[in-house]
């Protein structure tokens, strides 16, 4: 009996050991992108993000062939609020950033602030190097309402 104690008492803390080391991201899924040449998996800090709220960008780059991460490459994150129907004439609301080469291989970091809510059309430019085209993938960002003011 004393046996099955000690054996059922190991099985609990190994199974929560488990959880713990399961459970330690609680950020918003990453997105994950092909393009011709890479794999890029993208972890936005909060996503939906809010407007007028500075949003960062960890983009990962792999090669899609070889499955390297890509070092030192160069690109750009940027987004349009496309213009609606209801006021063609308008301005149209963009945000970009070049990526910066992080301190992680293979992983770069971007920042963007969405001035409106909306539904935005968001884009990554990317390239090995210089003498490598620049792959462009997209995919389309719902935003939140700003959040309200915390100074009275």
């Amino acid at each position: 009996m004393r046996a099955a104690n000690g054996v059922r008492r190991r099985a609990v803390w190994l199974a929560a050991l488990v959880l713990a080391a399961c459970g330690g991201d609680t950020g918003p899924p990453p997105l994950r992108q092909l393009s011709t040449s890479y794999t890029y998996v993208i972890k936005p800090d909060d996503s939906p993000p809010h407007a007028r709220e500075d949003i960062h960008y960890v983009i990962e780059v792999v090669d899609r062939r070889t499955r390297q991460p890509i070092e030192n490459g160069v690109g750009q994150l940027f987004a349009g609020k496309p213009i609606e129907e209801s006021a063609p004439t308008g301005p149209q609301s963009k945000t970009w950033d070049g990526l910066t080469y992080g301190p992680e291989v293979g992983t770069y970091h971007a920042k963007l602030n969405f001035v409106v809510a909306g539904t935005w059309a968001v884009a990554l430019r990317f390239a090995r190097d210089s003498l490598h085209p620049l792959e462009r993938i997209d995919w389309m960002q719902d935003v939140l309402d700003e959040r309200p003011s915390k100074t009275p």
